[in-house]
């Protein structure tokens, strides 16, 4: 609970304590990594999550961890490898191909990242971030139809999301929507943007939509590694994969790489889910 919340040192002191009498448990050391992962700590993290690794090599969700974690390193032949290695174990989480997408975009196998996404859509039929990602990669090369496609598909889950629940939508993937609708001549302002109340928040979004005007390359997913430092403080398991809740907002789109500026890892600010024991 107190890591579900952020509270990752006082959650790291009782998993101390509990480390003493279970040395050898898996999930503890998932859930250490993970906390680590959410302090920014990102060698600790992989120590923590390759422990437990080793004392359950089959488990999914701490092979999920350990290709979040080198994303967020930009790492990305060992992330493949991580996540390929979760997917043989979890074929039909959509997420996971999402991810592996991810990977393969900045390891320049277009096609085979093509692929991933196109399973992800298929097996993820409510994360709008899947289609988002999918549409930026689609519009990066030059295939404005099939960009547009996902882009629609976006906002039909977005507006189911909208409409069964009381998520609030990340920032910055509402802001790079906008930018893909404005490249894809849809619009500046997506209609599912929700009204904000204060008026500074009010005037962010204008500007955002203002900023989407201006056309250039939106990018790879090289920033989503980088950016998901601070998941663990922000999104809970889904239910079904060992955890105990839903997710309180879907995570934000990565950004392409720019050519010359290379970012570190502390300096990402999107979030994606963590896997917990």
């Amino acid at each position: 609970m107190m890591q579900t919340h952020g509270d990752f040192d006082v959650a790291l002191t009782k998993y101390r304590v509990v480390a003493c009498a279970v040395p050898e448990s898996p999930p503890l050391w998932n859930n250490i990594g993970m906390c680590f992962f959410g302090k920014k700590k990102y060698v600790a993290a992989i120590s923590c999550l390759k422990r437990a690794s080793y004392l359950a090599p089959f488990d999914w969700k701490i092979l999920y961890n350990l290709g979040l974690v080198h994303l967020t390193m930009q790492q990305y032949a060992s992330a493949f490898h991580f996540l390929s290695a979760a997917i043989n174990f979890q074929p039909k989480m959509g997420e996971l191909y999402m991810l592996l997408a991810v990977a393969l975009t900045n390891l320049e196998d277009t096609e085979n990242a093509k692929r991933a996404y196109a399973e992800a859509v298929r097996l993820d039929k409510c994360n709008p971030l899947v289609n988002l990602n999918y549409a930026v990669l689609l519009y990066n090369q030059g295939e404005k139809q099939g960009a547009l496609a996902q882009y629609q598909e976006m906002e039909k889950k977005v507006n189911l999301l909208k409409d069964s629940s009381s998520l609030e939508f990340d920032s910055e993937m509402v802001e790079m929507a906008q930018k893909l609708g404005a490249a894809l001549h849809i619009g500046e302002a997506l209609v599912w943007t929700k009204p904000v109340k204060d008026p500074k928040s009010k005037h962010r979004t204008t500007s955002t939509s203002k900023a989407a005007s201006f056309q250039q390359p939106l990018g790879s997913n090289q920033a989503l590694g980088q950016a998901m430092s601070s998941a663990a403080a922000h999104r809970k398991l889904p239910s079904g994969a060992g955890g105990t809740s839903q997710p309180t907002k879907p995570p934000p789109l990565p950004l392409e790489p720019e050519p010359a500026v290379e970012t570190s890892p502390a300096e990402a600010p999107a979030q994606i889910s963590e896997k917990q024991e």
